[in-house]
């Protein structure tokens, strides 16, 4: 199976670099990725910087990246309220509000929910909860549990979106891994087939499972947020590595 893939796509943090340092050997990784002239995407759900800041961060540990490489759930997001005409109540992190400021949001109708860290508070989550209650959609920016910063774990905005989905009695549309949508997004945009894809991940249900059961390949590191005992919880067919260093390349 290994080296099968035509087009590879990776998650960012806890697989090319923790907070601001890269993991061992993947930079040089990604210049030997470079040269194979396959398709490369960066699949992130990472919803507290600008697409432009993450591209920036990027290139300064050492990464070649283009913008058009990378596909981040927040642009998702935009995409789907605005193809849609809604107008969203924000609570979403302030380093990627501007991202939303062509969007109308007067007179909200839906709620989009990211990883807002302290504007995850209670007056802010109850106002969400009266507009879902009143019918209005909830979008989330991803659905992550958690995530791995150089701080340490962080708790991700997954358990905001349940607490809201169960309070509210609504089921949330997911924009970013592991939605199906989501991943055929980014596989539309590589050129090939969702089975020629290969999807690396340190999150075993957003980057791994998730692929899977949108028929890519997947790919689990032991770098990040992995913890022993996530392989046990692989579905069939998925690949583990130590390192994203370790990931064998096509030979033609």
């Amino acid at each position: 199976m290994a080296g099968e893939w035509k087009a590879l796509l990776l998650d960012l943090s806890g697989v090319l670099f923790d907070g601001r340092k890269p993991i061992a050997g993947a930079v040089e990784f990604m210049r030997r990725a470079r040269r194979c002239g396959r398709p490369l995407r960066f699949v992130t759900n990472t919803a507290t910087k600008s697409a432009q800041t993450i591209v920036e961060e990027m290139r300064q540990m050492g990464f070649e990246v283009r913008p058009d490489e990378l596909i981040t759930a927040p642009r998702a997001a935009h995409d789907h309220v605005v193809a849609r005409r809604l107008r969203p109540y924000c609570l979403v992190h302030p380093a990627i509000r501007a991202e939303f400021d062509d969007v109308d949001q007067n007179a909200p109708n839906c709620v989009l929910l990211g990883d807002a860290r302290d504007e995850l508070n209670y007056r802010n989550l109850n106002r969400a909860f009266r507009l879902l209650h009143a019918g209005a959609p909830l979008i989330g920016i991803g659905r992550n549990r958690y995530f791995m910063d150089e701080d340490g774990v962080m708790l991700d905005t997954g358990a905001f979106i349940r607490g809201l989905e169960w309070a509210a009695g609504v089921e949330a549309v997911i924009l970013g891994k592991p939605s199906p949508d989501f991943f055929a997004q980014v596989v539309a945009s590589t050129g090939f087939a969702a089975a020629d894809c290969l999807m690396v991940g340190d999150d075993v249900e957003a980057d791994v499972a998730g692929a899977i059961a949108a028929g890519l390949q997947g790919c689990l590191v032991r770098t990040g947020k992995f913890r022993p005992g996530d392989e046990t919880t692989l579905p069939d067919g998925a690949r583990v590595i130590d390192r994203v260093a370790e990931l064998p390349l096509p030979t033609s």
